[in-house]
């Protein structure tokens, strides 16, 4: 997705994991994923720079559907499809 479609889309649930490093941005989402629907649109906020990695292999492994990350001013943003 593109970044201005990121940035319009619903999101039903959101991990504020900022301030966290590895690994708890990806046990945050972990933990979080259970609260939502399949279908539905988790956003994770971290301030670590290898949740950008983490997020997208975990959604791969997990079966979970990676939309895309927006690059703030020191955190990012990860979108994930359940």
């Amino acid at each position: 997705m593109t970044t201005e479609e990121l940035q319009a889309i619903q999101v039903d649930k959101t991990v504020d994991a900022r301030g966290t490093s590895c690994p708890g941005p990806l046990l945050a989402a972990k933990k979080a994923i259970g609260e939502i629907q399949p279908g539905q649109i988790m956003e994770v906020l971290s301030s670590d720079e290898g949740t950008k990695r983490d997020i997208p292999k975990w959604c791969t492994k997990k079966g979970y559907e990676y939309l895309g990350t927006i690059e703030e001013s020191g955190y990012f943003k990860i979108y994930m499809k359940k």
